[in-house]
């Protein structure tokens, strides 16, 4: 083992000691199950995508995870937000946000919504599709628009093209379309998918947009925002590889300073990126059986509230125990009386008993978010701001 090998193991594992004693320590003031969220894993995040990518001003998606103190944590470090409903945006705007520093990056969205956009100043949406601009430009005049396009979602966790995005060829004319109706067509947006770990995704969706600005410029009609959106990837699992962000945005970086004008700004809509380090899942062995000559824990929460991300992410989490000892093949479910309500049928961990804890790191992305509140009687996980 090398010298830099040996420190990494050695940080891991003090890391990992520390994330145990708060856990413990936690434990002590507050029931499970408790998600906590801590403040220096988000500003460590936004930094480091504020260090990798310095050209592209982050709008956090709070879609990923929308808690209140996460946000105002965010309107700190100066960051701007994407929003998806009025909702989200009111949000937003009451606990600091500037209207100047949003994006109203739902490119299907009601004539209402649009209304409160207008009215709390919010100008910057996206589009992609010629009856929304329709919808635009009567509730919102004068409005900023992005033109949304398809672009290759190859080995994402959630591909986010079969449902957005106008076909690259139709851009301009839906750029024109736009400034026709008295709208100002301001860029090209795109999402690669959500947890992308393939870097060509963005390296040919830049070159498309690159040639959509071309095109624009060439008629007259210069544009400014280059939106890169989300898909940023995260480790799961500790010894997960395929995950490396610093490589990927180094290419991203090169791709747009060959690509595109010094003087367009460029912008990303990161969620994941930003919530999901943050966040580690503590829940406790509320019974245990012995079935299927394995043994089956039942923790106390799971599919229907912190889980859910296994579900409407396609997310695969990393369990962990306090406990050490021989690992056994074993069975983790959630409290629920469904058996759909089922995490894994095949973690090897060691033996268990009520009031074991039983934790997940990297979670702190579309899982609370996405809870049911309350199915069964039992509510989502309590988050804590450490």
């Amino acid at each position: 083992m090398t010298h830099a090998q040996n420190n990494s193991k050695q940080q891991k594992s003090k890391e990992l000691s520390g994330i145990e004693n708060l856990i413990r320590a936690t434990l002590k003031k507050h029931r499970s199950p408790f998600m906590l969220i801590r403040k220096c894993a988000l500003r460590k995040q936004y930094e480091r995508f504020r260090k990798c990518l310095p050209d592209v001003t982050p709008y956090y998606a709070i879609k990923a995870n929308p808690d209140p103190r996460i946000i105002k944590t965010f309107v700190k470090l100066g960051a701007s937000f994407d929003v998806a409903s009025a909702a989200e945006m009111k949000l937003v705007l009451r606990l600091g946000a500037s209207p100047s520093k949003i994006i109203f990056a739902n490119t299907i969205k009601s004539g209402e919504d649009i209304e409160v956009a207008r009215r709390r100043r919010v100008r910057l949406m996206t589009f992609d599709n010629e009856p929304e601009l329709y919808k635009i430009a009567k509730h919102c005049p004068g409005a900023r628009v992005l033109v949304r396009i398809k672009v290759a979602n190859e080995g994402s966790q959630v591909e986010l093209s079969l449902k957005f995005g106008a076909d690259h060829d139709q851009a301009y004319f839906l750029l024109r379309k736009a400034k026709a109706l008295g709208l100002v067509p301001t860029g090209v947006s795109f999402h690669v998918g959500s947890q992308s770990k393939n870097v060509e995704n963005y390296l040919q969706a830049l070159e498309v947009s690159a040639n959509i600005f071309e095109e624009s410029k060439k008629n007259g009609m210069p544009l400014k925002i280059m939106d890169i959106g989300g898909g940023f990837p995260i480790q799961h699992f500790d010894k997960e590889i395929g995950v490396n962000f610093e490589r990927m945005a180094s290419q991203i970086k090169k791709q747009m300073k060959e690509l595109f004008d010094r003087k367009v700004k460029f912008i990303a809509e990161p969620g994941r990126f930003l919530a999901g380090p943050a966040g580690i899942l503590v829940t406790q062995v509320i019974g245990r059986t012995f079935r299927n000559n394995k043994n089956y824990y039942y923790i106390n929460d799971g599919i229907y509230g912190d889980f859910s991300g296994m579900v409407f992410d396609h997310c695969k989490y990393e369990f962990k125990t306090l406990r050490r000892g021989q690992t056994f093949l074993s069975t983790l479910a959630g409290p629920t009386c469904d058996s759909f309500d089922t995490l894994s049928i095949n973690e090897e961990i060691p033996e268990l008993y009520v009031g074991d804890v039983v934790y997940v790191k990297n979670i702190g992305a579309y899982s609370s978010a996405s809870a049911t509140p309350g199915f069964n009687g039992f509510p989502p996980a309590k988050i804590i701001l450490v």
